[in-house]
């Protein structure tokens, strides 16, 4: 497999920076056909013309991608401005397949894609998710059922119109590609989080919110954990302090990060941004710049202890709420990548929800890597 190419670019309008981006892409890795692009949400409305762009002037015909709140590629982040992050490399014509947006099912998924799947038996897969439709995440469990493939990726972020690109521009649902067992891949998850005390029992509950904990006040049990963190001050919670549910049979302790919405101080509850069942385990888990990079730097030593070279390319999906707010200033995540993996291309956006073996995760930080 031939390596990627990955550019950024910023400039005044679509076609200033489509043009920069192609310009920096030329000479194109031999025997390109497959193109990643991630643009800023500000150009949106011009993705259908980035896209005819870019095919017009690589010939690349197999293109897939997202609109974000902001792009990375590189040792680059860019929000709020008109950006690119564009990475194109050469696969086996056999190897890979871009399928249309599912919405409603795997049924959806055509003859072609259909007989691939079953000939090639796809291991992995990059897709993108519309945050607006209410069965993302079940249309992602149901795909990578359907291929039995590790999906990674992210959910589109966008004040604007929340396109994808798979094969043309799209949204609606879940799109994107899968790669055949040959193409060889390294994936890694980084929460951003540190637990600040043990998992606990949901002894009662209703819907999202947790009213007994162990057979106890829900709000007594939290304070005991996270009561240090905290200072005494509720008013930290925001922002700071997450439930976590832990995910039955992981054998790395991993965890799926929901929002603390409300408190009820006079009841002794506690209210999760998920619905949550009783009988469920929950624990308590704080979140700030110290923690993120730890995690990523730990996440990271491991990933590169899989690697026996430099990785070819690579697709870093990651939170909204990551990036400069978190990490202090723009392009400090990446640099952080490069610093433990050293140079190679990569291009990604910061989106609404993030994917990793087929489950929907917030806060974190995905990449996958190209061998």
């Amino acid at each position: 497999m031939t390596w990627f190419k990955a550019v950024h670019a910023v400039a005044d309008d679509w076609a200033h920076v489509a043009q920069a981006c192609v310009e920096q892409l030329v000479p194109l890795p031999a025997g390109a056909n497959l193109g990643f692009v991630y643009a800023t949400d500000v150009l949106a409305d011009d993705l259908s013309s980035v896209l005819t762009y870019l095919r017009q002037r690589t010939r690349i015909q197999d293109w897939v991608g997202s609109v974000g709140v902001g792009i990375c590629g590189g040792d680059a982040e860019s929000f709020d401005r008109p950006a690119l992050a564009v990475m194109v490399g050469g696969l086996p014509e056999d190897a890979f397949r871009v399928f249309p947006t599912i919405s409603e099912g795997t049924d959806q998924l055509g003859p072609l894609q259909r007989r691939w799947i079953a000939e090639a038996r796809p291991h992995f897969g990059i897709v993108h998710g519309d945050p607006n439709n209410a069965e993302t995440a079940a249309l992602v469990e149901g795909l990578a059922g359907e291929t039995t493939s590790f999906l990674v990726g992210g959910l589109t972020s966008s004040r604007a119109a929340c396109y994808q690109v798979a094969g043309r521009l799209t949204g609606g649902g879940v799109s994107g590609i899968l790669f055949a067992p040959r193409i060889e891949v390294a994936t890694g998850l980084t929460q951003g989080c540190a637990p600040i005390g043990g998992s606990h029992v949901i002894s009662d509950c209703l819907d999202n919110v947790l009213i007994g904990l162990d057979g106890r006040r829900a709000l007594d049990v939290f304070m005991e954990d996270a009561g240090e963190f905290l200072d005494g001050d509720l008013g930290r919670i925001a922002g700071n302090v997450h439930a976590a549910i832990p995910i039955e049979g992981s054998d790395t302790g991993d965890y799926l990060v929901r929002s603390l919405i409300g408190v009820d101080p006079a009841r002794g509850w506690l209210a999760v941004g998920n619905p949550i069942q009783p009988g469920d385990r929950v624990m308590f888990v704080r979140r700030d710049p110290d923690s993120a990079v730890a995690d990523l730097v730990a996440m990271l030593e491991k990933l590169k202890g899989r690697l026996a070279a430099p990785p070819k390319g690579g697709l870093y999906f990651t939170c909204v709420a990551r990036g400069p707010s978190l990490f202090g200033a723009e392009g400090r995540e990446l640099a952080l990548i490069r610093e433990s993996l050293g140079a190679f291309p990569l291009v990604g956006f910061y989106g609404g929800g993030e994917i990793s073996n087929s489950r929907l995760y917030a806060y974190t930080g995905v990449l996958a890597l190209f061998l």
